[in-house]
């Protein structure tokens, strides 16, 4: 009986061994793997890898993960360089300035004399990027109509013009970029020499819309190594001129090599230079100059465009704005074309809207 009860005992206690083994066993493999996932691979530290971790500008403001919004107050033209330094984008880029300029006097008994008069010049200024990866698609459009009425005088307009592109391009290298695309220039309504006619009627316009048209296409490469800098050399442009109005359609108008002509081709090279100088804080002067040759027809004659604008900012709203455009086109006239204007306005900016991504970069291959 007594080796009976010892057996039994000594079986208990192995079976009891056995359970507490188990038991520990699986204690020790939940422990394992929680040591495991805290701890530090000390192999790989002889291979270490660095996360590009990226950082907000002080003056952004994130929305969300995926929404990024950049005020912007100036008026100068955008260029690549200007939005890689901003957050990455993703697929859209958007900026739209819109300026209202007034101008009003008015007289009674004044002994010095002078004539009531209001003038009035609106404009719009819209950038639309589309991005994916190394293609863009850069939509640019440009309006702006003003007028000035006085007593005893017609409607006089005092500025008027269209100016819409549309380019594709892709990213190469670091600050340069293939492009292709095209621009349109236009007006809204007659144009009239007041000098020679202070109250024309419509029979006596000297322009309208489409008359002239410019079209330009072409195809280059743009160079932006910073925000103030561009050059856009195109050595192959079409350059388009269009009158289709029939009273205007006279051998040297725009160009026209013949009476009843509605279009001048011209094939040549084109090239763009903007250059952005930052006086101070609030004041920007914004030149940019553009040179066409036209490969078919005397080469030597170069038409060339400057513009030259000075942007002063009172606060968010308030902006003075002077302007200077110099033009000359032999085949036009063979004068020097000059316009000046200055403005008080309102302004409102839209500011950028990028979603953010990995990529960078944005193509501006035309430059007003």
């Amino acid at each position: 009986m007594k080796k009976v009860l010892v057996l039994f005992i000594l079986l208990l206690g192995i079976f009891f061994n056995a359970q507490v083994t188990d038991y520990q066993k699986i204690i020790d493999s939940i422990g394992q793997k929680k040591w495991d996932s805290t701890s530090i691979d000390l192999d790989s530290l002889s291979n270490p890898r660095i996360i590009d971790i990226k950082s907000l500008k002080r003056d952004e403001v994130q929305i969300n993960n995926s929404v990024v919004i950049v005020p912007n107050n100036d008026a100068s033209p955008l260029t690549p360089s200007s939005i890689l330094t901003l957050p990455t984008l993703k697929r859209w880029f958007i900026f739209g300035q819109n300026t209202l300029v007034f101008n009003q006097s008015s007289f009674a008994n004044w002994y010095a004399g002078g004539n009531n008069n209001i003038g009035v010049i609106g404009k719009v200024n819209y950038n639309i990027v589309y991005k994916k990866d190394k293609h863009y698609l850069d939509n640019n459009i440009q309006l702006g109509y003003g007028f000035v009425s006085s007593t005893g005088q017609s409607t006089r307009k005092t500025d008027d013009y269209i100016n819409i592109m549309t380019n594709y391009g892709y990213e190469l290298a670091q600050h340069y970029y293939l492009s292709t695309g095209f621009q349109f220039l236009s007006q809204f309504t007659p144009g009239f020499n007041y000098s020679a006619t202070p109250d024309p009627v419509y029979d006596n316009r000297i322009s309208k819309f489409m008359a002239p048209g410019y079209l330009n296409l072409g195809i280059g490469l743009s160079y932006n190594p910073n925000e103030n800098f561009q050059l856009i050399v195109r050595p192959l442009n079409g350059k388009f001129t269009f009158v289709l109005d029939k009273k205007l359609q006279t051998k040297g108008n725009y160009g026209l090599e013949r009476d009843g002509q509605s279009m001048r081709a011209e094939v040549g090279t084109m090239v763009n230079v903007l250059y952005k100088i930052k006086l101070f804080k609030d004041a920007t002067y914004v030149n940019q100059i553009n040179f066409f040759s036209n490969y078919l027809e005397h080469s030597e004659r170069v038409d060339i465009n400057y513009s030259g604008a000075l942007n002063l900012k009172f606060n968010k709203y308030i902006t003075t704005s002077v302007t200077v455009d110099v033009m000359y086109d032999h085949d036009q006239i063979q004068k020097v074309q000059r316009k000046q204007t200055l403005g008080v306005g309102v302004t409102y900016n839209l500011g950028y809207k990028v979603d953010r991504d990995s990529n960078t970069g944005v193509i501006k291959p035309f430059i007003n």
